[in-house]
């Protein structure tokens, strides 16, 4: 069975391959498929966007299994935000440096003990004659006040790893892939493959 990967971010192909390579005969990009499928992220959950992302292109491909995911950052002292609305936070068009900038002036008056906070990751997998696979991970961290580390992307800079005492873009891309929200999500939809006896 073929797997479509429902996004052309490197980082994230690359993570999904090395974990999933032994589940399905070949996985494919959007853009090695040729594909621009524009879905509307608007759930109010990870979950939500997750899965509505997987079953729209699933509809759309032709495919016979399409895995999307959904995650971000939620901060504690923010109720929860940027959550879902993390890509976004600084709003439409924004980069990680508007959106990292907006989260350090809201975050300037919280105490550092009070900056905990995590990533979370969701994973839809959506299979033809099969029930959708839905699952969550997360990784605990505590908000940065300045920038550390070259790798990673998005708001890996500000997030400090406890276990391992760095910053997540601090980390090689193979440490992190074994302590990210995504890895622990994509372990979680292994164990789930694994039960089906895939």
């Amino acid at each position: 069975m073929k797997l479509l990967i429902a996004s052309n971010n490197a980082h994230k192909v690359q993570e999904i391959s090395q974990i999933l390579s032994p589940y399905f005969e070949e996985l494919v990009t959007m853009k090695q498929a040729g594909l621009s499928i524009d879905v509307v992220e608007d759930g109010t959950t990870f979950a939500q966007n997750a899965l509505k992302k997987a079953q729209e292109i699933f509809e759309k491909s032709g495919y016979d299994a399409v895995l999307a995911d959904d995650s971000g950052l939620c901060v504690d002292a923010l109720g929860g935000a940027p959550g879902v609305y993390s890509a976004r936070y600084c709003g439409e068009g924004h980069d990680d440096a508007a959106n990292n900038a907006l989260l350090m002036k809201n975050m300037e008056e919280v105490p550092d003990p009070k900056r905990t906070c995590r990533f979370m990751c969701c994973v839809a997998l959506v299979r033809r004659g099969k029930a959708p696979i839905v699952v969550e991970g997360t990784a605990e961290g505590l908000l940065l006040r300045k920038a550390q580390g070259e790798n990673g992307f998005g708001y890996d800079p500000y997030f400090f790893y406890p276990p391992l005492k760095k910053s997540f873009a601090q980390l090689t891309s193979e440490e992190k892939n074994q302590v990210s929200h995504r890895k622990n999500a994509l372990d979680k939809l292994r164990l789930a493959l694994d039960k089906e006896g895939l």
